[in-house]
């Protein structure tokens, strides 16, 4: 089914109805298979126990956060007690989970089966004792990982496999929302040293062209600085490539078969970048918007970066701490109150791009609103016409700075009000919330600095950014996905796959067979 979720999202309405439909949320309810008509779980699609929020509708909320329709379409996100639309708007407020019924699945196997919430191999559901308050992301599934389960299957799907379904848009898949605010509360917050006065120094700009980032493509055809996959081992141990996805922030694949894939000749290609290759650009891949910069703490900060080609490399991570000055600082131009009160925090970043054009030391912070630089795939995804997108080196900042806003010595309020206020504009009623959330963060978190100076070195990377970094789908340097010049009508789940073709020809030095190959090509998504 095509549903658009926007339309079920509306039909919901401000004015949920909430039904607790039984006076005891820990008692048995019948799952989906059940036959019991007068229960409202026997005609709903339970991918794993959850409770049923707006009984005439059958929605379901599940401990992972996610809010369904009857047929497991993600339509929400439970927070806090608040039902957030995938548009980010507010649904309905105060929802007590408590008073909810519960909808059971049978489970697999034996009680010895059941999954942790913190563990990668499945959702819990919330009359396990494992169970944790929905909205918190302890027990997220990555959609994407092999552990996770396409609601209209009964099964984990291996995108790499070439086990498939007949139609892969038969079903509106489960679209992960994201919310790295939460996400990070799952991993331990590293212990750093005041490296003040004892690292190497560098500075800060800023960037967001939403392009599929330069770490997605791999070394093939002799792209420099480029993830290597002329090994397995190799591959992995620079953490693969960096995850890439659609207009539609779902992730695809970073490499596939190649496009000219006949049956006298194999080989495997980059998917399309947003930026360059794709026609329409839409189809091509972009930044997982996940991607975007999040605070850990007060005084201690994730985020993704262009790196020089002179100092890192794609996988790399750095530990930069804040001096409180800035780049062009002098007896003439002295720091402004945002470098001061960006003074002493630290920041991990992770390169996911190497810019030719950055200099050794020069970290390029990768943060919505940044500016585009010499690209933009940006205003594919944000078209709402009348947006100031201010400097094309700069962005939103660089705007206040100028136009009679804040000018170039303006006070810390009213830069991290005029950045906010062009966030709330650009990002604010878009279905990409993490843009917004990430554009907020520079101005709350790093203070609306201006290529603010730093110590820095280098250090391990921190599992959250291995985690929002390494593809999920090309893990191998071997791939049977087919290539698409369009991923725009993806939607998650089964990719398209052949097995027509080997890297060992036959006899006749053919490497597919033509028919089979011909009928594969031939699916859509």
């Amino acid at each position: 089914m095509k549903k658009k979720v926007l339309n079920v999202v509306v039909a919901m309405g401000v004015a949920a109805v909430f039904s607790a439909c039984g006076d005891d949320p820990a008692g048995p309810a019948p799952g989906p298979t059940s036959s019991t008509s007068n229960d409202p779980c026997a005609n709903v699609t339970v991918l794993s126990d959850a409770w049923l929020f707006n009984a005439d509708k059958a929605y379901l909320i599940y401990p992972d956060g996610r809010v369904t329709d009857a047929a497991g379409n993600v339509v929400a996100q439970f927070v806090d007690g608040n039902v957030v639309g995938v548009d980010g708007g507010q649904i309905a407020t105060g929802v007590d989970v408590g008073a909810l019924q519960v909808c059971q699945v049978q489970p697999v196997g034996s009680s010895a089966d059941a999954v942790n919430p913190n563990s990668s191999a499945g959702v819990v559901g919330p009359n396990s004792s494992d169970a944790m308050l929905p909205g918190s992301s302890a027990g997220m599934v990555d959609p994407n990982s092999s552990a996770a389960v396409d609601p209209g299957s009964s099964a984990s799907v291996n995108p790499n496999s070439s086990a498939e379904a007949e139609s892969s848009s038969s079903e509106e898949p489960y679209k992960p929302i994201g919310n790295p605010e939460e996400d990070i509360k799952n991993y331990p917050v590293p212990t750093l040293k005041n490296i003040l006065g004892n690292g190497t120094s560098g500075w800060n700009t800023r960037y967001w062209d939403a392009c599929k980032p330069h770490c997605s493509q791999t070394n093939m055809g002799g792209k420099e600085g480029t993830p290597k996959n002329d090994t397995q081992e190799e591959y992995a141990a620079s953490h693969y490539t960096a995850r890439v996805c659609n207009i539609n922030d779902i992730e695809i694949p970073t490499f596939t078969y190649s496009k000219g894939l006949e049956r006298y000749w194999i080989d495997i290609q980059n998917t399309p970048n947003a930026c360059q290759e794709a026609d329409p650009a839409s189809g091509g891949g972009f930044t997982c918007t996940d991607m975007a910069p999040v605070a850990v703490n007060d005084t201690l900060a994730y985020a993704f970066v262009a790196g020089s080609d002179a100092t890192t490399s794609c996988g790399k991570c750095f530990h930069l701490q804040y001096d409180g000055s800035f780049k062009d600082a002098d007896g003439n131009n002295a720091p402004k109150a945002t470098h001061k009160a960006l003074k002493g925090k630290h920041i991990i970043v992770m390169a996911s791009n190497i810019g030719h054009d950055v200099k050794p030391g020069q970290f390029d912070l990768m943060v919505p609103g940044g500016g585009p630089g010499i690209f933009n795939a940006l205003q594919l995804q944000i078209t709402k016409p009348g947006i100031e997108w201010g400097a094309t080196y700069g962005g939103f900042l660089t705007y206040c700075q100028n136009n009679n806003k804040c000018g170039y010595d303006g006070t810390l309020d009213c830069y991290q009000t005029c950045v906010k206020e062009m966030c709330d504009a650009a990002f604010g009623d878009s279905k990409y919330p993490n843009l917004l959330r990430g554009c907020h963060w520079f101005a709350d978190w790093f203070m609306s600095a201006d290529n603010p100076t730093y110590q820095w070195e280098e250090v391990e990377c921190p599992q959250y950014l291995v985690d929002k970094y390494e593809t999920t789908i090309s893990t191998s340097i071997e791939t049977n996905i087919l290539y698409q010049s369009d991923w725009s009508k993806y939607k998650g789940g089964d990719l398209i796959t052949t097995d027509a073709c080997s890297k060992t020809p036959n006899a006749q030095g053919e490497y597919c067979d033509p028919d089979q190959l011909a009928a594969d090509k031939a699916k859509t998504y």
